[in-house]
């Protein structure tokens, strides 16, 4: 069944959305309830963090992927529109719905926790990591876009193992939920370098609203200069997985029919 291009606009936004509801609630859970009692693991931690994603992005994938795909992503758009023949023209407007979801999605989570939000952090100078992503080694940026493209790489070496006809056939309806383990899988071994952004959309859409609502550190307009990190970074290992997929792994599967 073919749907227009608003459909299909309309589902990557309401997708990536919920990526961001799950996420960045997840992250609100974790960093504004604690009781500050030393060692204090919050509701969860950095564990309930990556299940949080995990879960986002399978259930966003499930609700999308008959209608546009579920790329949700624009290192996924571009990585398809270069290797699978997904339509170039559709490439820009995809990628600007899934930045409008991701900052509806966060938007939605501000105004959730806005009031333990103030409690917690009254001068909004702390808590922009619930929204988007910080590099762990500011003065090395270069070890978070590094991380950056090893996470993304992975994601779309292994998306493009689930979704190709000529491998193992993964029933439809089992493939956001593995996809969602991919994300975990990378969350927890590539987690901390970068947040592991691995979706620049998911990055740049929520840093646009911490500038908008008044962060200091928001990576934007502070003058650090990191916003292009979870940009460039996913963007180059998308196609780097992808391209490795194709050449190592998918020339010696059988041809559909053989």
């Amino acid at each position: 069944m073919r749907f227009s291009i608003w459909a299909e606009l309309a589902a990557e936004f309401i997708g990536t959305m919920l990526i961001l509801v799950f996420g960045s609630g997840v992250c609100a859970m974790v960093s504004l309830f604690g009781t500050g009692a030393p060692g204090e693991v919050v509701n969860g931690g950095y564990t309930n963090i990556t299940l949080g994603w995990a879960l986002g992005v399978a259930f966003a994938a499930f609700c999308t992927i008959r209608i546009s795909g579920a790329h949700l992503n624009p290192a996924v758009t571009l990585a398809v529109a270069v290797f699978r023949g997904f339509a170039w023209g559709k490439v820009v407007p995809y990628c600007l719905a899934q930045i409008a979801g991701a900052f509806a999605g966060v938007a939605l989570v501000f105004f959730n926790y806005r009031e333990a939000i103030h409690g917690f952090d009254p001068q909004l100078e702390k808590t922009a990591g619930m929204f988007t992503t910080f590099p762990a080694f500011p003065d090395a940026l270069s070890a978070g876009f590094f991380d950056q493209v090893i996470g993304t790489a992975l994601l779309l070496f292994l998306v493009f193992a689930l979704t190709d006809e000529r491998n193992f056939k993964v029933p439809a309806s089992a493939v956001p939920f593995l996809v969602g383990l991919v994300v975990l899988a990378i969350g927890i071994s590539f987690g901390k370098l970068h947040g592991y952004a691995i979706n620049p959309a998911r990055d740049f859409g929520p840093r646009l609203f911490t500038v908008l609502a008044g962060y200091r550190n928001n990576g934007l307009t502070d003058g650090t200069g990191i916003w292009w990190i979870p940009i460039a970074g996913p963007l180059a290992g998308g196609l780097v997985g992808a391209g490795l997929y194709d050449l190592t792994i998918r020339p010696f599967l059988p041809k559909p029919g053989e």
